[in-house]
């Protein structure tokens, strides 16, 4: 799973809050337009950025490859045609290029993860965000992505567990059954530890920010992105074709 890893490559260096404005700009310019073209421009920022933050585009769909079935799921059936049954492949490519778009802001979102540290979202997040709803919300994005991965270790160890005890004959609805309850109880265990953990550690509403630099690299990112939001808006509304 995709997560916070130290580095110095060019995404690491850069603030958090340019990096935020450049995923914004990049969303909206990804959901502008389908068309070929446009799309294929997307995808070369987005590889660039997958390249400055050296994240492997395999990782990221082995991390979302759920993420991915569902959204191709659609696609892949409308690539059949059932009367009579045949392959259709040009009724699978217009909503190919549409749900694609949601892939490549998960491959940026990913670069954005591995190269920020979660500290620094959520005091981005607090800084810009007023009032206890900044700090809710801060500190909700904060827990979230440091409860998945354990989360998810859990469930891959008990289902390990299962197939060395021969789990993998019983049906796939007992297999689910058991894997989801197990992970209820996982989950509930781990938030009261958690819970026990914070007020162990004295936990703060309002803790000592890290220190922000805004450098001439993250001026250059930040009007990127500002400039990837005007042209997607832009083409939303028809001024520019």
């Amino acid at each position: 799973m995709i997560s916070y890893t130290p580095g110095g490559t060019f995404a690491h260096r850069l603030d958090a809050r340019s990096k935020l404005l450049f995923q914004f700009g990049f969303a909206i310019a990804a959901f502008a337009s389908p068309t070929p073209r446009w799309l294929a421009a997307v995808v070369v920022v987005a590889a660039l950025a997958l390249l400055g933050s050296r994240t492997s585009p395999v990782a990221v769909v082995r991390t979302y490859w759920f993420v991915f079935v569902l959204l191709f799921s659609g696609p892949a059936i409308d690539l059949v045609a059932l009367s009579p049954l045949r392959l259709t492949p040009g009724r699978a490519v217009a909503p190919s290029l549409a749900v694609s778009r949601v892939g490549l802001v998960l491959f940026v979102g990913a670069a954005y993860v591995r190269t920020t540290p979660i500290r620094e979202t959520r005091a981005t997040i607090q800084r810009y965000v007023p009032g206890n709803a900044g700090r809710l919300l801060g500190v909700g994005v904060a827990l979230t992505a440091r409860f998945l991965p354990v989360l998810r270790r859990d469930l891959t160890a008990a289902r390990t567990a299962m197939r060395a005890r021969l789990g993998g004959e019983r049906p796939v609805t007992d297999r689910l059954g058991r894997l989801g309850r197990l992970g209820l109880v996982r989950a509930f265990e781990r938030a009261d530890r958690l819970a026990l953990a914070l007020r162990a550690r004295c936990f703060s509403w309002e803790p000592t920010p890290p220190r922000f630099r805004f450098t001439a690299a993250d001026a250059v990112v930040s009007l990127l992105g500002g400039g990837l939001a005007v042209a997607g808006l832009a083409v939303l509304l028809g001024l520019w074709p």
